[in-house]
């Protein structure tokens, strides 16, 4: 029997110490602790699928909540049905006790934590929408406060015509109109684009 971690957050820049540090002190081996980080959207994660492959029969995997799982209602379901069915692993999620696949093997014990499962699944996907939801009304209300968002507008020199005409004339380069607009070929087409736009109207 081996023992497993898997340990998500959902940014690069967030910290897993805390989910680390709980799983030295129940003894997992840091190489068998296995880190995402990325939205618990879905279960197309790099490391979810390595930890997947790797677990055989009989072997334990812990987890810190469920919603590091994942925050699919039914995804969850469906991952824990393949964990501990079809791979035959027992999971022990630290903080639900009722969520410990070694426990109460019996109808009953089943049915609590299928119960349980289903709840905070629920509880999980929930929060994930709530908090999409929040951030989609954030960026609205910043919107029409005149906030913008991404890198600012290139600035287009003041004799951006006269270079462009001599580009067209063939007396420069792309790569010469390109380095002093100070732009990439992409933006610079765009940039063309309205400026021939301009000129027609």
């Amino acid at each position: 029997m081996k023992i497993y971690g898997y340990i998500r957050v959902s940014a690069a820049d967030q910290n897993e110490n805390r989910q680390l540090d709980a799983m030295a002190t129940l003894g997992v081996p840091r190489p068998n602790i296995l880190i995402d980080k990325q939205s618990g959207k879905d279960f197309t994660r790099t490391a979810y699928t390595r930890l997947v492959a790797k677990l055989q029969p009989g072997d334990m995997l812990y987890i810190e909540s469920i919603d590091r799982l994942g925050r699919n209602y039914e995804e969850i379901q469906n991952q824990w049905r393949i964990l501990t069915k079809d791979k035959n692993v027992d999971i022990v999620v630290l903080d639900m006790p009722l969520l410990d696949t070694r426990q109460a093997k019996d109808l009953m014990g089943t049915f609590i934590a299928d119960l349980v499962l289903q709840i905070l699944s629920f509880v999980a996907q929930s929060e994930l929408e709530h908090n999409k939801k929040r951030q989609a009304q954030g960026i609205a209300a910043a919107k029409a406060r005149g906030v913008r968002f991404g890198p600012p507008p290139k600035i287009l020199p003041e004799n951006f015509g006269e270079l462009v005409a001599a580009w067209e004339q063939h007396k420069i380069s792309l790569g010469e109109i390109l380095s002093q607009c100070a732009v990439g070929r992409t933006t610079f087409f765009n940039k063309l684009r309205k400026h021939r736009q301009m000129q027609d109207m």
